[in-house]
């Protein structure tokens, strides 16, 4: 039922389709970071060109300069203003800058993500292509679109090469992302990746798939694969969509 070649699944009478794979993932084994940066030669004589950049870039501004930066907006469009004019040493590698989106009829739920992709670099919009196609089934799935749902990613520019950031790149966006959650004040938080479980809730992927965490805050997270991770491992949907099913009663509980 789970085979490599599966393209849809269905769940409890939700379907989520796979649709936009992208074909390189079909590519061979690309070769390690540390051979890729080493300018090891390859099999046929060629010098392996460094695609992610060998040291992290300089950081010019203290992290308590920028909470002082972030503490200072009173609303979403002030903030996201700030974040878009904040020189952040990724704002130079990057396309577009993308900006946490606000949900215009707000249910309480607040979705974290991690990295913009190279779409959402080009379109300027977070989670967009093939994972926010897979989003949108998914809020489906538990009666939500994007009208009732914020997302906020830990880092609003797309890194070199797609790299995971630096823990200083994330230590200078984090005071931006917790004035929006204080700005947003969601009941229950939904972390989408490794990353953002981690940076969030202090839990790894995936042993803390699905689990309640309860935040200084007062708020709830619920840590889950991200999108993409799904497109690759279709099996993991199941525990997915239990987890989608615990977030959403999880908000029905804070109704009543």
């Amino acid at each position: 039922m789970y085979g490599n070649d599966l393209r849809d699944l269905s769940l409890y009478g939700v379907k989520w389709e796979l649709n936009n794979i992208p074909m390189v993932l079909r590519a061979t084994k690309q070769p390690s970071a540390a051979n890729e940066m080493s300018g090891v030669s390859t099999s046929d004589g060629r010098t392996k060109t460094t695609v992610v950049p060998p040291i992290e870039p300089v950081v010019g501004m203290s992290v308590d300069t920028v909470r002082s930066m972030a503490g200072r907006p009173c609303d979403m469009l002030s903030l996201n203003r700030m974040i878009s004019e904040f020189n952040h040493p990724l704002r130079a590698g990057a396309t577009n800058v993308v900006l946490p989106s606000v949900a215009s009829a707000p249910n309480g739920l607040v979705i974290i993500t991690d990295i913009p992709s190279g779409e959402d670099d080009i379109s300027g919009k977070i989670l967009s292509g093939g994972a926010g196609d897979l989003l949108d089934k998914m809020l489906s799935a538990i009666n939500m679109t994007r009208e009732n749902v914020s997302i906020v990613p830990l880092v609003f520019w797309r890194t070199p090469g797609g790299r995971t950031p630096s823990q200083s790149e994330l230590d200078l966006t984090r005071p931006f992302v917790d004035k929006a959650l204080d700005l947003l004040k969601p009941r229950v938080i939904l972390t989408l990746g490794t990353l953002a479980a981690n940076q969030v809730a202090g839990v790894n992927l995936p042993k803390a798939h699905g689990s309640v965490n309860k935040l200084e805050s007062g708020a709830v997270c619920v840590p889950i694969f991200h999108p993409n991770y799904l497109m690759l491992k279709p099996a993991a949907k199941r525990d997915a969509w239990t987890a989608l099913q615990l977030v959403q009663n999880l908000l029905k509980s804070a109704d009543e």
